[in-house]
């Protein structure tokens, strides 16, 4: 299509007028709004970092828009404007690798999430073969049966606006790990509650109050005696407030008694079994964040933690944005993941070596598992041991001829007579 031709069918989901339910915030903010803001208890407490690794290791990863065969094996990319957006620059603000840290970062904070086609080179309302021009990731605020109401980010006003967007268009994407971090009764949200419980007795331990009992040489029962130790306990604060360093005097007569030492609580075991919990419940090892996983747990990690998020991710959009003619001619959304990088390489080829010659795996196999895309020569999809020659494969046992030195061309007769 030429440019012209494209400026003139291009839509734009902000511009559409059929579409005018949507509030403008009306404001231009000093920070930049396309930006994901995390949730402000999750910001402050190790949720953070568990969050951001996930959401780091999904964002290096390849997500594109492909065309397989029939084993769905890779053939080609595909130039789209959707490829364009997951490999290069999904919007004006973001490049492909900061579009997907946002995917993941939202989904993984919110539960749910919906990634909008904002600019497409014609009406999806109208024609379901179009291309996606731009991306952005968006907020669900309400939900009806045929649409979502979703907080966007709008490039051309610089705010973001509350707009409904048709659910057969957009990207919705719900967090595979939703019970065990976004449920209302899940382990992240009580491991969130249990350290905010103990961020504010910390505070309250390392606040300014000295915790002290003055003891006087006199009762205090009468109000007269009682209006003496307050002020005696007044004195005793100024000449401590007034103080460079913090000193006063008392009189010999009389003892003071300090009881801010600590006290245990039961805040701070809990807040370790929850976090024990939650690594196992979405099956991280606490290694992996402290850069001292092994293979296996690295493994591990990445087919039971990234593995789950990534294909929720490419199914969603295969499903919304490929047409079922297109699906049928092999395009996917697909990601492509090295899954043995830090693997061991004499405990890989060892491992492909006993796969090939027992004829389990073809190479093309081996290379879906490597994270690598499958190669377009047809042996490569055949199942054979490549450690033997043809005929030896045809017959299951070294040739006569090769094996003793006989001649093909002597019948069988000639040698029993011999």
């Amino acid at each position: 299509m030429k440019m012209r031709d494209r400026i003139m069918h291009a839509w734009n989901v902000f511009r559409d007028t059929g579409n005018n339910r949507f509030t403008s915030h009306g404001y231009i903010s000093t920070f930049r709004q396309e930006r994901h803001t995390p949730n402000a208890v999750n910001a402050r407490t190790i949720v953070s970092s568990i969050v951001n690794r996930v959401a780091n290791d999904a964002a290096s990863i390849n997500w594109e828009h492909v065309r397989v065969d029939e084993n769905e094996h890779f053939i080609s990319n595909m130039n789209t404007g959707l490829n364009k957006c997951l490999t290069l620059s999904a919007n004006i603000d973001q490049n492909a690798r900061d579009f997907k840290l946002d995917v993941v970062l939202s989904l993984l904070d919110d539960g749910a999430i919906a990634i909008v086609p904002v600019d497409t080179n014609l009406n999806p309302a109208q024609t379901a073969g179009y291309d996606i021009l731009t991306l952005r990731v968006g907020n669900i605020l309400q939900w009806a049966p045929d649409a979502v109401l979703v907080h966007l980010y709008n490039e051309e006003t610089g705010s973001r606006q509350d707009i409904w967007c048709p659910k057969k268009d957009v990207a919705i994407i719900e967090n595979p790990f939703y019970s065990v971090m976004n449920a209302p009764n899940a382990t992240l949200t009580r491991l969130t509650q249990k350290l905010a419980l103990l961020d504010v007795a910390d505070n309250q331990v390392a606040g300014k109050n000295l915790d002290l009992i003055l003891q006087l040489p006199y009762s205090i029962k009468t109000p007269q005696r009682r209006k003496e130790a307050e002020d005696r306990i007044a004195s005793l604060t100024d000449q401590l407030a007034a103080s460079e360093y913090g000193i006063g005097y008392i009189d010999a007569t009389e003892h003071i008694t300090q009881l801010n030492r600590s006290v245990e609580s039961n805040l701070l075991p809990q807040v370790e079994y929850l976090t024990k919990l939650l690594f196992s419940q979405l099956g991280i090892s606490e290694n992996v964040f402290n850069g001292t996983a092994s293979e296996d747990e690295i493994l591990s990690y990445q087919q039971r933690v990234l593995e789950p998020i990534l294909t929720a991710i490419t199914t969603e959009m295969t499903r919304k944005w490929i047409t079922p003619t297109g699906y049928t001619q092999g395009q996917r959304v697909q990601y492509y993941m090295d899954r043995f990088r830090l693997a061991d390489i004499s405990k890989l080829s060892d491992f492909m070596d006993k796969a090939s010659r027992n004829e389990v795996m073809s190479p093309n196999e081996f290379r879906s598992i490597l994270g690598l895309k499958a190669s377009t020569d047809p042996a490569a999809n055949e199942l054979k041991n490549r450690n033997m020659s043809a005929g030896d494969e045809s017959s299951g046992a070294p040739a006569p001829s090769e094996s003793e030195g006989i001649d093909p061309s002597v019948s069988v007769d000639d040698l029993n007579e011999s």
